[in-house]
């Protein structure tokens, strides 16, 4: 087992270094560095202007000379100028990415002007106090262009909240899909079975910001659904049953304020798990060692309990474990749609403001989260399945 965790964590690596460089390939293509450019300097300036603060800021290589000079003598119109610049691929892409990931030093550049800029070097810090490595190795995740902050203590605030939302998600939506999908599963084609089925495909079928704004207009709402009627009935001492927005919640959730956005995530999840759960469920209820314990006359709960549950649970398993990535990821409609400001409403964020050093941490994060999660679901299957072999 030792080995196969170790061959695993190996490609684990391997397979993060792949998926990291072809989000920061994509993110530093030129036109969101033109973006990054002109939010950050003056929308209105010219594409000479736009490449001159990308390699003085270290984005791109230094713009030709001869061609700046000639711009700048006036030689050479701004038109010219700008059609000379290069907007394709940079060689200096794979040296920004070994300084992001920390494993060469950072730059430092001085312009004819004699300003400097340097990589390592943060608001409030001079040159002499930077370090002379300063990438994600060594826990410095860049800074937030969108935020003012560094990105590290960003992403590690934003992920505790979504940690926070996560946690009751599964704890609602786990138990809840695996009871669905056992009850299903016990007697296939019964009443039970069409009616739970039902409930699990329609679950599935809503899209967390339908089913989202269904619960708003009939929970969170003082002048329609259910709300008005427990007010008039005396019920609720309170305008609405439950708060439209989880914005509370980062600071104090309580059932009033934290409830909705976990019931409209573990909703859509929920039908998934329920489904695998009773396909698995009803496959293990016509086997021959359930047949042969009936016919010795052991009692149907013992059969389920005893024998069917562990069989039953090796599929749902897998399934659930690769909800955590996709909690991680799918909370983005929903943390939006209830103003919780987690990991998800952070991606918006920093995806709408194009905020590049905020979106490459964001992305690492969810690559270590969909590796690690794998991980644990082929150790889990193996432990679950005994017919399974490592070796």
């Amino acid at each position: 087992m030792g080995l196969f965790i170790l061959r695993r964590v190996g490609v684990m690596m391997l397979t993060a270094l792949c998926l990291t460089f072809i989000v920061f390939f994509l993110t530093n293509l030129y036109p969101n560095l033109e973006k990054l450019a002109k939010s950050e300097g003056n929308f209105r300036m010219t594409d000479i202007e736009v490449a001159t603060w990308l390699s003085r800021n270290g984005y791109r290589s230094p713009v030709d000379p001869d061609v700046l000079a000639q711009f700048r003598s006036g030689q050479i119109t701004q038109e010219e100028a700008s059609s000379l610049v290069n907007t394709g691929f940079d060689p200096r892409l794979l040296r920004n990415y070994g300084e992001w990931l920390g494993v060469l030093p950072g730059f430092v550049i001085e312009d004819s002007e004699g300003n400097v800029s340097a990589r390592c070097v943060l608001p409030g810090m001079t040159l002499d106090q930077a370090p002379k490595f300063c990438g994600i190795l060594q826990g410095h995740w860049g800074w937030s262009t969108q935020f003012k902050q560094p990105v590290g203590d960003l992403v590690a605030t934003r992920l505790g909240l979504t940690g926070k939302l996560m946690f009751w998600v599964i704890v609602l939506m786990v138990p809840s899909a695996l009871i669905v999908g056992v009850l299903a599963g016990m007697r296939e084609g019964s009443v039970t079975d069409r009616a739970l089925s039902t409930f699990s495909i329609t679950t599935t079928a809503t899209p967390e910001y339908v089913s989202g704004v269904i619960f708003i207009a009939l929970l969170a709402s003082s002048k329609y659904g259910l709300s008005p009627l427990l007010v008039e009935w005396g019920w609720i001492e309170s305008k609405t049953l439950f708060k439209g927005s989880a914005a509370s919640a980062m600071d104090n959730a309580t059932f009033e304020n934290f409830f909705l956005p976990v019931l409209t995530i573990a909703l859509y999840g929920m039908g998934y798990i329920a489904r695998m759960t009773r396909a698995s469920m009803a496959e293990v209820m016509t086997s021959q060692y359930i047949r042969t314990a009936r016919l010795k006359g052991v009692s149907f709960p013992n059969i389920v309990m005893k024998h069917a549950l562990r069989n039953a649970l090796i599929a749902p398993f897998t399934v659930i474990m690769l909800q955590f990535p996709w909690l991680l990821n799918g909370v983005v409609i929903v943390e939006t749609l209830f103003s919780y400001k987690g990991f998800g409403w952070n991606l918006v964020q920093a995806a709408g403001n194009n905020d590049i050093e905020m979106l490459l941490g964001v992305s690492v994060v969810s690559v270590i989260v969909v590796l690690v999660t794998q991980l644990i679901s082929d150790i889990g299957y193996v432990y679950l399945n005994p017919r399974i072999s490592v070796t």
